[in-house]
């Protein structure tokens, strides 16, 4: 067997051990309504960012959003253990993709101890949408750029976020991860109420 494929089933091995220990239950998302007695509506809107900020800045989110063309893991956000890289469209470079070691959904290892996250369409973010080490009123300037985000409008931003598959990854990360909070019925609805209140962001 070729001592590459064997160095990386042994790598893929090590990393449920090393992402389990920090896997734990996930807080709750506030509702929309837990921000009606905000009076003033820019300081709504705020509000309802930051509490989106919970789903933005969790490492489900960050991981795949990194500063560098290599993604990060687990729940401490340590860089991906096999050596990959994001490749010429997120990915990953030729003969190595994403979709080498990440399937089409996740599969759990059968000590129980972990999973191999997957998705058909698993890739990273593009690098104008890199949130590693940003703080949250930059994401928030990201998010609404049409120059960094894709060319998304707030209408299909807030759509992305209440149904997007691989945004709802984040909420079913398979054994050994912690979810982002509440669920992505919630994490939409903020969104939207974010949008309709004037999406103002946090000045940091």
């Amino acid at each position: 067997m070729n001592r590459g494929v064997i160095a990386l089933g042994a790598s893929l091995l090590a990393l449920p051990l090393a992402i389990a220990a920090s896997a734990q239950q996930a807080p709750g998302l506030k509702p929309v309504s837990a921000f009606d007695s905000i009076a003033d509506k820019g300081a709504r809107s705020v509000a309802l960012f930051e509490e989106m900020g919970k789903v933005l800045q969790h490492p489900r989110c960050v991981n795949c959003h990194p500063r560098t063309d290599r993604p990060n893991s687990g729940d401490q956000s340590v860089p991906h253990v096999t050596p990959v890289t994001r490749g010429p469209d997120g990915h990953g470079a030729p003969g190595l993709e994403c979709s080498t070691c990440h399937g089409p959904t996740n599969v759990a290892f059968s000590n129980g101890k972990g999973s191999i996250p997957g998705h058909p369409d698993w890739h990273l973010a593009p690098k104008s949408m890199a949130w590693e080490g940003a703080s949250l009123g930059a994401i928030c300037q990201q998010l609404k750029d049409r120059t960094r985000n894709g060319g998304k409008t707030l209408a299909q931003i807030a759509e992305h976020n209440a149904h997007d598959g691989l945004v709802g990854w984040g909420w079913n990360p398979g054994p050994g991860r912690t979810p982002v909070p509440g669920t992505q019925a919630e994490f939409g609805a903020l969104t939207r109420a974010w949008i309709a209140n004037g999406a103002l962001c946090p000045k940091s």
